[in-house]
């Protein structure tokens, strides 16, 4: 397994779709030029916002084979390969490894209810099965399973398991996993916020970074939140991860997913909807995030 620190905004590029809900691979394309161009540290295919949950697994290895190549080694790629099943993640990841990934972000299993032994024998098995650096994910809301800080904390003890994302919401979590990663004794172990508004905060507590959904909008912006901090300019990048929260506000219109591809589509960009049924926007929620979209573009926001 060759070394990787996972730090930096890295945004889980949208999957863009062509009217038959087909993959677009030309504005695929054009989005990753997109993300590297305004600077940031690595691309997470087919993550949350990218609607991994709702492609085939022939529609994966498609987006992570076009990102991979248009990417060209400028910045690290990560995997989105959890899947329900230990049996399809592990296949999953295994297609992942093939295809040339750096990182792999695998979701806790969903739907049904896993106990902290299950989910720990589940990242257990994948990482015995594919040499490749593993961030575990946790995402309650959406999985109906959270992943435990001791649980964590034990992961933590497997080589290759080397990072988390939280997206829970709750900074108390995301501060109980940078504790219990402190607990790895073979090798460092990164936290990554998954949720946009804590990533400064993040970084101040010792995590890393983030994996960040409204960079998709604005690449530049959250991408300068990292580089601020790196710089040591701390209100600055505070500043910065604040700024977002206009948009943010317009989460209230639909599902975050369909309001950042939404939002990437009234830039101009042919990204497509999102996939069946996931796709409605109200019109009042259209006018707020074009009204929203201009003042940010008049500050200087990209």
């Amino acid at each position: 397994m060759k070394p990787i620190e996972l730090k930096g905004i890295i945004p889980p590029i949208l999957t863009p779709m062509n009217e038959d809900e087909s993959i677009n691979v030309a504005e695929l394309r054009r989005q990753v030029d997109r993300m590297i161009e305004g600077g940031v540290h690595a691309l997470f295919p087919f993550g949350t916002n990218g609607e991994g949950y709702i492609l085939t697994a022939k529609e994966k290895q498609l987006v992570l084979e076009t990102v991979i190549d248009q990417c060209n080694g400028r910045v690290p790629v990560y995997a989105g390969t959890g899947c329900i099943s230990t049996k399809e993640t592990v296949a999953q990841s295994k297609m992942a490894k093939d295809a040339g990934a750096d990182v792999l972000s695998i979701i806790t299993p969903s739907f049904a209810a896993a106990s902290q032994e299950e989910l720990y024998v589940h990242y257990k098995t994948v990482a015995e099965a594919v040499d490749l650096p593993i961030v575990l994910y946790n995402i309650p809301a959406r999985t109906g399973n959270a992943l435990a800080p001791a649980t964590v904390a034990r992961l933590a003890q497997i080589e290759n398991i080397i990072g988390v994302k939280d997206s829970s919401g709750n900074f108390a979590n995301i501060l109980n996993y940078i504790s219990a990663g402190k607990k790895k004794t073979n090798g460092p172990f990164y936290t990554l916020s998954g949720n946009d508004q804590l990533i400064i905060w993040t970084l101040l507590a010792g995590g890393t970074g983030g994996i960040a959904g409204c960079a998709n909008v604005y690449p530049h912006t959250m991408a300068s939140i990292y580089n601020l901090y790196a710089e040591g300019k701390i209100e600055e990048a505070k500043a910065a991860n604040a700024s977002i929260q206009s948009f943010r506000d317009c989460f209230k219109y639909g599902n975050p997913n369909t309001i950042v591809k939404t939002a990437v589509r009234l830039l101009g960009y042919e990204v497509g909807p999102c996939r069946a049924p996931f796709n409605y926007v109200p019109e009042e929620g259209i006018r707020a995030l074009e009204k929203v979209l201009k003042e940010n573009a008049d500050k200087g926001m990209r």
